[in-house]
């Protein structure tokens, strides 16, 4: 990426100092911690922001009275009387002026609460520009939209051409994720993410809790472990129908409210080779784009998932997890059959779930929303991250991203946020930028 390590390691606490917190541990976390260490993801390293092997507590944007924090927040630290935001305004596209050599940035066109079109324009200095932070999916989108893409793709929806980049799209990738379910006799308080195992196999292991506190919850929907919340992306493009996520929905209500009675062990697999794109299905900014991750396409990421779900089960068998839930120690089948059963995606299930967990991986996979790639440095944006070919552009998000960095990239998107917003004051006024 290119970074100044020691701008880094100043622009990390800054954020932190704001909007991060020290967790309360559930009863779940506490649990799933003791059975980590137990199954030998050592050694033991406490509350910690840095992300190193072995088994840890990690920050927390909720604080201790349970409420959340987010990125707005960071806007205090600004002027005012510098500072526009509106809050409404959705970007349609980027306005290109092409009658030179190379295309110019010179504005945006967006829209309002009321559906009515306006345009942004920068001032005609030298340093004005627009910074795009769609997101991974949101800038590729955006880019090609405005006309910066892959020929064939902008031809294909009649968008003119500013300028032709292949690799606008391209090489997308989302960390892919499994779960086994763990039921317990006990009422179960409900947490995310708070303790993790870092394994030296590239896998991570997580637990979330407590999504049949009532008869309601799992009928809505049961957490990150829902089909209705983002998990579509598991599924080739051709099948996200919303007959299917009908189906979907309708089949839960079948499921027993015991049944989400427990938590979830999690096993998120980094830096996964298999890749993807994106391509454009309509020229209208609200709608989603298809999206293809590939999951498992590489052999390799198949083997580390197999491996992540045998110390999973191996944590949910610990005697730490016995002890907490009050149930008999389960065995392997039954742990895989639960969570086959547990109805987290639209995949179909095959009748070898249970004993493939090759085709277990395959079949439970479902997203953790780490998605990156789409507009990776070198290829679409070059080491200031200023978009190649055309003037006046740079890209600021997850999409130039080789990797999703950490156990959760949202702390580093926060961090290059700042980062970069000092990398742009000391390279316009020098000295005077006072940071």
């Amino acid at each position: 990426m290119n970074w100044d390590a020691k701008l880094v390691n100043e622009s990390f606490p800054w954020v932190e100092k704001q909007i991060v917190h020290k967790p309360m541990l559930a009863p779940w976390q506490r649990a799933f911690r003791d059975s980590l260490l137990d199954v030998g993801v050592s050694p033991f390293n406490g509350f910690t922001y840095d992300h190193i092997f072995g088994t840890k507590v990690g920050g927390t944007i909720y604080d201790r009275f349970g409420r959340r924090h987010t990125a707005a927040e960071l806007l205090a630290t600004g002027n005012p009387q510098k500072l526009t935001v509106l809050i409404y305004a959705t970007v349609q596209r980027v306005i290109f002026d092409t009658s030179g050599k190379r295309p110019k940035t010179v504005g945006v066109v967006f829209k309002d609460e009321h559906g009515n079109q306006h345009q942004a324009l920068l001032a005609d200095k030298p340093e004005s520009e627009v910074i795009m932070s769609c997101g991974a999916i949101g800038t590729p989108q955006m880019l090609m939209l405005s006309g910066v893409g892959p020929r064939a793709e902008l031809e294909k929806m009649k968008i003119p051409v500013v300028l032709e980049n292949e690799f606008v799209g391209k090489g997308m990738s989302d960390n892919p994720m499994n779960a086994i379910f763990v039921p317990s006799n006990r009422r179960v308080q409900q947490s995310l993410i708070q303790t993790v195992g870092i394994t030296k196999l590239g896998v991570y292991i997580e637990a979330s809790s407590g999504y049949g506190q009532s008869q309601d919850s799992i009928h809505c929907h049961h957490g990150i472990m829902s089909a209705e919340i983002g998990q579509l992306s598991t599924i080739p493009p051709k099948q996200r129908t919303p007959e299917k996520i009908e189906a979907y929905i309708k089949g839960k209500k079948d499921l027993p409210y015991e049944a989400f009675r427990g938590g979830f062990i999690l096993e998120k697999i980094a830096n996964p080779i298999s890749t993807g794109h994106i391509s454009l299905r309509t020229t209208n900014v609200d709608e989603n784009p298809s999206i293809t991750f590939n999951y498992f396409s590489h052999p390799y990421d198949l083997r580390r998932c197999v491996e992540g779900i045998r110390v999973a089960i191996k944590v949910a068998q610990s005697q730490h997890f016995v002890n907490y839930t009050q149930c008999d120690k389960p065995t392997v089948e039954k742990v895989l059959n639960m969570s086959a059963k547990a109805n987290v995606n639209l995949v179909p299930r095959h009748p070898n779930d249970t004993v493939s967990l090759e085709q277990f991986c395959k079949d439970t996979v479902i997203t953790i929303w780490h998605y990156h790639g789409g507009c990776h440095v070198g290829k679409v944006v070059d080491t200031k991250y200023k978009v190649l070919g055309v003037d006046r552009l740079r890209v600021v998000d997850g999409s130039i991203f080789t990797e999703s960095p950490g156990t959760n990239p949202q702390a580093t998107v926060m961090m290059m946020g700042r980062y970069m917003g000092v990398k742009i004051l000391r390279e316009r006024l020098g000295s005077a930028a006072g940071m």
